[in-house]
């Protein structure tokens, strides 16, 4: 597979910059690292994104996730690896996600619940982080980005 593009946020001067400042700013949301690396790697898998399914998998590896919890997200509401937190997360991540499949996008019981699990500061980290995510997912898909051994320099 060949990318059709260098990939915007390499060739736009400041673009990177940006969306790495992004990025690192959900970090201060006190959501622990592998919840947000989850969630990215669930957001990557709808998106079809597999630039970001790589780097995020390599990601939770490094972190010490097991493989169980990494290869089961796409199942994660029949997954016995997740917290109640965490499954929290994943559902706003797949709504937020998805925002065009239904009249509600975010429903009130999917952001309750995460609100029953995080603070404010970790409900924005989470919204930016899958924010974040999508953007690089959409990017990636519309210039075909392969994917490959290079992700782990990112990680």
């Amino acid at each position: 597979m060949q990318a059709r593009l260098e990939s915007p946020a390499f060739t736009l001067p400041g673009a990177m910059d940006a969306m790495i400042a992004l990025s690192k700013s959900v970090a201060h949301g006190d959501v622990p690292r592998q919840t947000l690396e989850l969630v990215n790697l669930r957001a990557s898998q709808i998106n079809g994104c597999a630039v970001c399914v790589d780097m995020h998998s390599r990601a939770l590896k490094k972190l010490g996730e097991t493989d169980e919890r990494i290869f089961a997200i796409a199942a994660w509401r029949e997954a016995p690896y997740y917290t109640a937190a965490e499954r929290a997360a994943f559902a706003l991540a797949e709504a937020e996600t998805r925002v065009a499949d239904r009249t509600d996008p975010v429903p009130d019981d999917v952001w309750n619940e995460a609100a029953r699990h995080y603070g404010e500061a970790a409900l924005s980290s989470l919204v930016l982080s899958i924010g974040v995510v999508n953007l690089w997912n959409r990017l990636n898909a519309a210039t075909k980005q392969p994917s490959g051994a290079w992700t782990a320099q990112y990680v």
